[in-house]
């Protein structure tokens, strides 16, 4: 019997090692896998690379992950926002460091490499210090860069319901990065507010199908 139900935070965010490569979805709070990131940070994994769209807010969540310096590097669009003081401190002090990705860039090297896609080609940087030592081409008379796909070692992802089996539905904008990050990791974790029996989700409300995710973990209402 499939049942990828984690009883346990403890038991869903095991595996977890130094050095890990880890995608945190969100928009800013909307969609933010909260609870797994607390989980992570009580975790103790340190030396981590994270992939998120921004580089966390105030003192909590991913902000509170950087502030125990647990973090090497960060890979977002957004580093820069007014409550990210955690994050402009330590960069300016040389103690993380920071690849800086488009959005749509970010969005389409993360939904590559859950595509199996190699690389693709994409306007988006061109003639600016982003596109400095990337190989460049004229398709149609317009310049694009090669961008090759990001993914991970885990996913840390936030829907709304999911069944044993993985299968996911999500709430309006919380929808945001989660289903791409959940194809591109070896291993995707996802806190949800409910799970219901099989059959019981809408097959056409179905946005991630449960062959992407390994564990799921309900927090209740979020």
């Amino acid at each position: 019997m499939i049942d990828k139900v984690s009883p346990s935070l403890e038991e869903a965010m095991s595996g977890i090692s130094d050095g890990a490569v880890i995608m945190i979805g969100g928009f800013g709070p909307s969609g933010q896998p909260t609870t797994l990131i607390d989980a992570l940070v009580a975790q103790g994994s340190k030396n981590l690379t994270v992939i998120s769209n921004n580089a966390g807010n105030g003192e909590i969540g991913l902000a509170a992950l950087l502030k125990m310096k647990r973090v090497r590097k960060i890979i977002c669009s957004f580093p820069r926002q007014a409550d990210s003081y955690v994050f402009d401190e330590l960069y300016r002090k040389g103690q993380v460091e920071l690849e800086l990705v488009p959005q749509g860039n970010l969005a389409e090297r993360i939904r590559a490499a859950g595509a199996g896609i190699g690389a693709f080609y994409s306007p988006t940087g061109y003639g600016s210090p982003l596109a400095e030592g990337v190989e460049s081409r004229e398709i149609d008379g317009k310049n694009y860069l090669l961008q090759y796909p990001i993914k991970a070692d885990f996913a840390l992802i936030r829907a709304d319901c999911a069944d044993r089996w993985g299968n996911l539905t999500y709430r309006k904008a919380a929808r945001n990065f989660n289903p791409i990050m959940a194809t591109a990791a070896a291993t995707s974790i996802v806190q949800v507010r409910e799970i219901v029996d099989l059959g019981k989700l809408d097959p056409e409300s179905v946005v991630t199908l449960g062959i992407h995710i390994q564990r799921v973990y309900c927090v209740g209402g979020q």
